[in-house]
C-alpha cells in the first residue's frame, strides 16, 4: 500500500495524543497523579494538540476536506465513521475534566464521571482508527487481532513517555511515570515483533489460482500483463518496499521507539532536574521519530490482493 503522509501523521499524533490523556486522566483519578494546575495545563495542552493536529491531517488525504463531517454519518456501518464520532464525542468530556482540574481545582464528582467517560470514548477512538484497518480482509497483513491491539499499546507508549516529559516541564515528581514508560515500551516492543512475525510467518491463503478461481487446474502464471502502463490501482494499493530496506526499517523503528527511549527513560529516573528534563525531551523526539518509521512500515509493507491480478504471487 501507498504510504500516505497524511494518514502516518494522523495515526501517529493522535493516537499517542490520546494515550497521553487517557494516562493523565486515569493516573489522576487513582490518585498517582497532582491535581497541579500547571500540570493540567500542560498535559491537556499538548494532549488536545497532538489529536487536533492528527484529526486535521487525516483531512488532507481526502478528495474534499469540506464534505469530512459527512463521514460522520455511516457510524452503523463504518468504522471511519465511528472514529470520527467518538474523536468529537471525547473533545466535551476532556474540556469539561480539563476545566474542573485547572479552574475549579476538584476531579471528583461529576469532573471524575466526565473524566471516566473521556477514558472510555478516548480509548474507542483509538480502537476504532485500529479497527478501520483490521476489517479489512482484502489486506491480510491488517487482517489480524494484533492490529488494533497495537494501535492501543503503542498510543499508550508514546503517551507515556511524552506525558514524563510534560510532568518534568511542569516540575512535578515523574518517578512513578518514568517507571510506566519503562513498562509499556516492553509491551509495545513484545506485541510488534509479534505482528511482525505474523505477517512474516504464517502463509497467505490467497494467491493467483484463488484469485482467478484457477488454482484447481495446476499452477497459475500471468501471461503478459493486462496493460502496458501503471494504473491507480497499481500506484496505490501495489507499492511495495525491498525487504532488505524493510528490515533496515524496521531496525530502525525498534531502535528509535523502543530502545533509546527506554535507555532515556532509565536516565530519567536515575538524574534530576535539567538534565532528566533534557533526557526526557530526547526521548520525545525519539519515540516521535520510532513512530513514525513503525506507522511507515505498516502502510508500506501491507498488500492488497488486487495486486495478484497483477502478477504479484502471493498477498
Amino acid at each position: 500500500m501507498h504510504p500516505a503522509l497524511s494518514v502516518i501523521l494522523f495515526t501517529t499524533a493522535s493516537g499517542t495524543g490520546y494515550g497521553l490523556l487517557i494516562l493523565l486522566m486515569m493516573l489522576n483519578l487513582n490518585g498517582l497523579l497532582p491535581t497541579d494546575s500547571t500540570l493540567g495545563i500542560a498535559g491537556f495542552a499538548v494532549g488536545l494538540t497532538l489529536v487536533t493536529a492528527g484529526l486535521l491531517a487525516s483531512t488532507f488525504h481526502l478528495g474534499h476536506p469540506e464534505r469530512a463531517w459527512r463521514a460522520m454519518s455511516q457510524w452503523r456501518t463504518s468504522w471511519l465513521s465511528r472514529e470520527g464520532v467518538a474523536a468529537i464525542a471525547t473533545y466535551p468530556l476532556v474540556l469539561m475534566f480539563a476545566t474542573g482540574w485547572v479552574i475549579v481545582g476538584s476531579t471528583s464528582g461529576g469532573w471524575s464521571l466526565a473524566g471516566s467517560l473521556a477514558i472510555l470514548l478516548a480509548a474507542i477512538t483509538i480502537s476504532a482508527t485500529g479497527m478501520i484497518y483490521a476489517s479489512l480482509k482484502t489486506i491480510p497483513q491488517w487482517h489480524n487481532p494484533l492490529t488494533v491491539v497495537n494501535y492501543l499499546v503503542l498510543a499508550l507508549a508514546g503517551g507515556a513517555v511524552w506525558l514524563t516529559c510534560v510532568g518534568q516541564l511542569a516540575g512535578i515528581e515523574t518517578n512513578l511515570l518514568a517507571l510506566l514508560t519503562l513498562l509499556l515500551l516492553p509491551i509495545s516492543w513484545a506485541l510488534k515483533y509479534s505482528y511482525w512475525t505474523l505477517v512474516d510467518k504464517v502463509p497467505s491463503q490467497y494467491d493467483i489460482g484463488s484469485a482467478t478461481g484457477l488454482g484447481g487446474l495446476g499452477d497459475v502464471t500471468l501471461l503478459e500483463p493486462p496493460h502496458t502502463e501503471p494504473n491507480f490501482v497499481q500506484k496505490e494499493m501495489g507499492f511495495t518496499i525491498a525487504r532488505r530496506h524493510a528490515k533496515k526499517l524496521r531496525r530502525t523503528a525498534v531502535i528509535f521507539a523502543f530502545i533509546l527511549p527506554t535507555v532515556l527513560m532509565v536516565g530519567v529516573l536515575l538524574t534530576s532536574g535539567g538534565v532528566a528534563t533534557f533526557l526526557s525531551m530526547l526521548a520525545v523526539l525519539s519515540i516521535s521519530g520510532g513512530l513514525l518509521t513503525e506507522r511507515w512500515l505498516f502502510f508500506a509493507e501491507a498488500v492488497h490482493v488486487s495486486m495478484l491480478f497483477y502478477g504479484t504471487p502471493k498477498a
